[in-house]
């Protein structure tokens, strides 16, 4: 490269970065530069390094002050313009920018030896054609560069140079930028990080679909969307340019048309040369598709300005924002990646489901022990005029159900399994057939062996008198003792199985990995135990034998195999009526502020008479004080039975 054309080219790279780009030189040999600010920018200063020049030393030479007029990079321009006042007055324009569209406002391009010759239309298809396309092949990203010289009229020099008479008219930008000259056309890898092609791999296995919407070429896009595994050879996949797209669905008058889109996007994987709006018009439409009855889910990464307006109109389910991104951005956003990384996302989506499952655990294990109980303290109530479970057991039982299991199960590490299964809908039940079915199957076991204990475990049991129909004031017995012991085992045992709710056979599987778990459940045995053996009066409990310990214990240990047999049950034999949970999501919007621990206005201002109570708006005392209902109406079918 001749020298006059070397240092066009650096200062062209110097006053179109911005100023707070820095190249880090590496402490240690052998490591990479470290890069603060625009990637793209900090790559074209590296170049200089690289080159033997400083770049400190050009900027120095022009200071950011002292730039005349700047045209700031935006996704509609696709590319900036720096006027920089070379004196008498006279003018030199350098512009930085996507190559193919920077060719097309060239005239004339440094050729051989540095001399400037004209370049025309054929001269531009044949760069995109021989220089362009196959760098951008590649996964390079391609940059070009240009100069302008403005001249006072009469002072022309050159052919290349631009006479202008009066006062230049700056806010005409298409008139300034046009007639320029190439300087040179440069590739930028980024680099795929090793961890991206898994990470998109796990979404594609869990049922998600990741497309990519970026301003690159679509030569570049299409081939980073490869390294990904976002487009796969020769699947049936669309990549297109934001043009291209937009003719696709718009009607003559050029309004978006639904079916149009929906024909497209199924199968559209990389949308290139996008502007901000095409995003807006491409996730609107998947949201509002009409190919399946249930609404789409879409979450949308996004770190630039742009995107912040149009995506925050859209009631996406979720924006999330990468930490480099511009402050706008993060304000829109409901997630910001802290580390930048795409497989932040697949642990994000991880521990979504996990919530999910957690929640549908907690409420398998509670409803099973809720059946058991108030079915056990019914029945016995009516049929012995005394309940085998006494109201303190009860409340044992309840902070057993309640808040250990609670965080016992609430605290399930994700893992990769959760990825195997695809996405739960918007409307899906959150008590599936399965959790009925492990509901109802767990529960009939439990109430046979509690039903037989009470009715005839004085005569299977040995050294167990019947606790039936003793008188009032009497002494603890080992009968009824039995009964709380067996159903307070069998729960614990059946604890461990609600860890699985898709029927896996293994529930065993990762237990130990979750240490909250084994340390509650450990404890809430060695309570019990000692409840059982020395609660005497304070829990209604008489000390039992080994032999009753193991029968108990035998009765717990028998919830693992039954657990398998139902397992054995398929799903499907239950009417899809037998969900619960059912129905249509609304969105919602919230909002913490320094007032958040204040009460809400639904709770505190008096309703209407005949208004409906909307539960989602309740208020986490409301549900408290539920949860404390619930208990107290326990304990009355207690109460009653004893008197």
């Amino acid at each position: 490269m001749e020298p006059s054309t070397r240092d066009l080219l650096f200062n062209g790279i110097v006053c179109n970065s911005g100023y707070n780009s820095t190249v880090v030189e590496p402490k240690n040999p052998g490591e990479q530069r470290g890069q603060i600010g625009n990637k793209t920018e900090c790559s074209l200063l590296g170049f200089i390094l690289d080159s033997g020049r400083s770049y400190e030393d050009l900027r120095r030479q022009f200071p950011e002050e002292k730039l005349f007029k700047v045209y700031t990079f935006n996704s509609s321009r696709k590319s900036m313009m720096t006027v920089i006042e070379l004196g008498e007055r006279k003018y030199r324009i350098f512009a930085k920018g996507a190559s193919e569209i920077i060719l097309t406002r060239c005239n004339w391009i440094f050729g051989k030896g540095g001399k400037i010759e004209p370049f025309a239309a054929r001269e531009a298809a044949e760069m995109t054609k021989n220089v362009i396309e196959p760098m951008a092949s590649d996964g390079l990203r391609t940059i070009g560069l240009a100069f302008k010289d403005l001249v006072p009229s009469g002072t022309k020099k050159h052919e290349y140079e631009e006479e202008y008479e009066g006062d230049i008219d700056w806010e005409n930008e298409e008139k300034v930028r046009e007639g320029q000259t190439v300087i040179a056309v440069m590739g930028i890898q980024d680099p795929v990080r090793p961890e991206v092609p898994a990470a998109i791999a796990k979404c594609q296995k869990a049922g998600i679909t990741v497309r990519m919407v970026t301003g690159d070429n679509i030569n570049t896009a299409r081939s980073i969307a490869t390294q990904c595994g976002i487009m796969q050879p020769g699947a049936d996949f669309l990549a297109l340019e934001g043009k291209e797209f937009n003719a696709r669905i718009r009607d003559a008058d050029g309004r978006v048309n639904q079916q149009k889109l929906d024909a497209i996007w199924p199968k559209l994987r990389v949308l290139a040369r996008a502007q901000p709006s095409d995003k807006y018009v491409l996730v609107k439409g998947i949201i509002d598709s009409t190919n399946s009855k249930n609404r789409e889910v879409v979450a949308v990464t996004g770190d630039g300005t742009n995107d912040a307006p149009a995506l925050k109109k859209l009631m996406l389910d979720l924006l999330w924002v990468r930490i480099a991104g511009t402050d706008v951005a993060k304000e829109a956003s409901d997630i910001i990646l802290t580390d930048d990384n795409f497989s932040s996302i697949v642990k994000a989506v991880m521990w979504g489901r996990n919530v999910y499952d957690s929640i549908a655990k907690f409420l398998q294990f509670q409803l099973t022990v809720n059946v058991v109980a108030v079915t056990i303290a019914f029945i016995g109530a009516c049929a012995i005029s005394d309940s085998p479970l006494k109201a303190v057991q009860m409340l044992w039982v309840n902070l057993i159900m309640d808040t250990l299991a609670s965080l016992a199960l609430a605290t399930e590490m994700p893992t990769e399994d959760l990825l195997n299964r695809k996405p739960y809908g918007r409307t899906k039940s959150l008590i599936s057939r399965t959790m009925v079915k492990n509901i109802v199957g767990h529960a009939i076991y439990q109430l046979a062996i509690l039903f037989a204990i009470m009715f005839w475990g004085d005569k299977l049991i040995p050294n167990t008198p019947s606790g039936r129909n003793a008188p009032l004031g009497s002494p603890p017995s080992a009968h009824f003792t039995i009964i709380f012991n067996a159903f307070v085992l069998m729960t614990l045992v059946n604890e461990i199985n609600a860890r699985k709710i898709h029927g896996e056979r293994n529930v065993f599987k990762g237990i130990f990995t979750n240490p909250i778990f084994c340390v509650i459940w450990i404890t809430t045995l060695i309570s019990h135990i000692l409840i059982v053996q020395f609660g005497g009066q304070w829990f209604s409990t008489a000390p039992l034998d080994m032999t009753q310990w193991i029968i108990c214990i035998a009765c717990g240990v028998g919830e693992l195999f039954w657990g398998q047999i139902i397992n054995c049950i398929p799903a499907s034999i239950l009417p899809k009526s037998f969900r619960f949970g059912k129905g249509d999501v609304q969105p919602t919007s919230i909002m913490l502020s320094g007032e958040y621990d204040m009460p809400s206005t639904a709770s505190t201002l008096p309703m209407k008479e005949g208004a409906k109570v909307d539960d989602s708006q309740r208020p986490g005392q409301v549900l408290w004080l539920l949860g404390l209902t619930r208990l107290q109406t326990q304990i009355y079918f207690q109460t009653l039975a004893n008197n």
